[in-house]
């Protein structure tokens, strides 16, 4: 009898270590954003999920390309924000989608977002993603190197970051998730009249718009941050020694200076824009979709995403967007959120 017990432990505990797959942290230099004008570094670090079977195979594998938020870093979105590793472990476990490779590139910058946009001066951000971070997974792991294998997905500024992405590399990626998807276009909490532009206009340098972040917790030094990166993204110059860009509204005194240039400029990176531009590459997705909170927490969010799916559906692109009961981030993690039932099944279907 003992030593039946002992077989049935040891079966036991094979059977939990097979169950679970492990996140490791691999760095490289990124050539993409490599002798930037903006000071970003190119040294950059991927949390990377390998399926439970990847040590003992000689299988292949799709991936999932996670894109964090503004704020974020790759290990706050696997780790700490929805614990990525705990509900693939049993998304895998449970059948609710196959083993995969799942990475999250850290896309951080000084001003704490990327908008993973290509740029003059903080470097090319798009490319980074689509272009280094996918040619190192292929050429480090066991992947099928194939763009009918590859997701990409990401929340709020990774939304924004898997919409842009999927338009722009649509022969890199096929299948796009965007979770409550940040600044598709003007609106509400974002917009021209936002009082952010008001404290960038008054602080005028990067060092205090980050200070200003760091001490402070009211929302208009939120999006003096958010707007700067933005703009070194959208509009850089190297010429405005502040900044490094111009922006879309400046102040004299109280006075809102508006600059259709660079409103124009700033429009024609908003996902919401671009969709006239890609219309090739959204149909040739395998599978696209967005959803978000009725709740949230940034009142430009669902107006803008209910606008884009619209505009996805006058031109027939074939897509999917859903609204549930739910705020920025609140439904997402766990084994009752989206995450678990909703986007990783999406994947499991429409990844080969």
């Amino acid at each position: 009898m003992k030593n039946l017990l002992t077989v049935l432990c040891i079966l036991f505990l094979s059977v939990v270590t097979y169950s679970q797959g492990k996140v490791i942290t691999q760095n490289f230099v990124a050539a993409s954003i490599q002798n930037n004008k903006g000071g970003e570094d190119a040294n950059r670090r991927l949390s990377i999920y390998l399926p439970p079977d990847y040590e003992t195979s000689t299988q292949c594998y799709p991936v999932i390309y996670v894109l964090h938020g503004y704020g974020g870093t790759d290990s706050l979105m696997m780790s700490v924000w929805f614990n990525f590793k705990e509900l693939l472990d049993e998304a895998i476990k449970t059948g609710k989608m196959r083993p995969m490779i799942v990475v999250a590139p850290n896309s951080n910058t000084k001003l704490q977002g990327s908008f993973y946009t290509n740029s003059s001066v903080t470097g090319n951000w798009a490319d980074y993603i689509a272009k280094d971070v996918v040619q190192y997974i292929d050429k480090n792991f066991r992947t099928i190197p194939d763009r009918r294998s590859r997701g990409l997905c990401g929340h709020s500024m990774g939304g924004n970051g898997a919409l842009k992405l999927g338009m722009q590399f649509a022969d890199i990626f096929s299948a796009v998730y965007a979770l409550s998807p940040a600044v598709l276009d003007w609106h509400g909490d974002f917009s021209l009249a936002s009082r952010g532009f008001k404290r960038i206009s008054k602080l005028n340098n990067i060092e205090s718009i980050v200070k200003g972040l760091n001490e402070s917790n009211d929302f208009d030094a939120f999006f003096a941050a958010v707007l700067t990166a933005m703009a070194r993204v959208y509009s850089p110059d190297v010429s405005n020694k502040g900044l490094l860009a111009n922006l879309p509204v400046t102040y004299v005194g109280d006075s809102a200076v508006y600059h259709p240039a660079v409103i124009n400029e700033w429009e024609k990176q908003f996902p919401f824009h671009m969709i006239d531009h890609y219309l090739p590459q959204l149909r040739s997705l395998t599978a696209l979709k967005l959803d978000w909170g009725r709740n949230e927490d940034f009142s430009h969010i669902p107006f803008t995403s209910l606008q884009f799916s619209k505009k996805l559906e006058a031109y027939r692109i074939n897509h999917f967007a859903e609204e549930y009961i739910g705020d920025h981030g609140n439904i997402l993690g766990g084994f009752d959120g989206r995450i678990f039932n909703e986007l990783l099944p999406f994947f499991d279907k429409y990844l080969r």
